[in-house]
């Protein structure tokens, strides 16, 4: 039942569905950054680890502390810190461009990470047979490496695009716009509680149709569910899995 303080049903989609196109927006710019600095800082962060293509330990010590701090920050915390760093690229602490730096910071380091344990899960024998079939380190990174661990790296990219739709509510808070704002404005300082459940209504299904389209694009860059085995065909034998 709707109390005498929430806003009628009928100007609800008025207010949320602009605030929807402003997080989406949002995200799309976060993401798209988050994928260009995530997936080399990632690669340098395996390749140049002992046993790595490039093997530098002191210079990955480095690059792993410095990830490792954007992403041991609360967001509130670390959103708060760099409002100078804000102000001095985007000449805002307000607004979606205010809330793209720290959003991408602390979403490339999350990536970073994800790409590397990734890596990881790739066969280091692959790697030595492209190696020593004369491949160069670019060769082997992006025709063997992130070839092979790219079902992983993308259920990596969809938990950090759901993390990143957490984050715009949060950005909110300092008037970035979006869901969050909405949320915050109306549901929460106004008592608004038919914004207030629609908002969350459209975050679960957001975060929802992100899990779903992630996982299905990871299904589909497994080698093994690229050619489904025919209806009654028989399982393959123990001789037939290669070793």
């Amino acid at each position: 039942m709707r109390t005498a303080g929430d806003t009628p049903l009928g100007e609800i989609p008025a207010l949320v569905v602009p605030a929807l196109g402003e997080t989406l927006a949002m995200v799309g710019i976060v993401m798209a950054l988050v994928v260009l600095l995530g997936v080399p800082l990632g690669v340098l962060l395996h390749n140049l680890a002992p046993g790595g293509l490039l093997e530098r330990p002191v210079l990955h010590q480095a690059l792993g502390w410095v990830v490792g701090i954007g992403r041991s920050l609360p967001f509130l915390i670390l959103m708060a810190a760099l409002v100078p760093v804000t102000r001095f690229v985007t000449g805002t602490n307000i607004g979606i461009a205010a809330a793209v730096v720290p959003m991408s910071l602390a979403g490339t380091a999350f990536f970073a990470r994800i790409v590397e344990n990734s890596l990881r899960s790739v066969p280091p024998s692959l790697v030595r047979v492209a190696t020593a079939s004369g491949a160069s380190p670019l060769q082997v990174v992006t025709t063997v490496q992130l070839s092979e661990a790219l079902p992983s790296v993308i259920g990596g990219l969809t938990i950090n695009t759901i993390a990143m739709i957490e984050y715009s509510a949060i950005a909110g808070t300092i008037g970035a716009g979006g869901i969050g704002y909405v949320a915050v404005t109306y549901g929460y300082q106004r008592f608004d509680h038919a914004v207030m459940l629609t908002t969350i209504l459209v975050l679960v299904t957001l975060v929802a149709l992100v899990q779903l389209l992630g996982d299905g694009l990871a299904r589909a860059a497994t080698p093994h569910a690229r050619r489904p085995r025919r209806r009654g065909a028989a399982a393959p034998t123990a001789a037939e899995v290669p070793a």
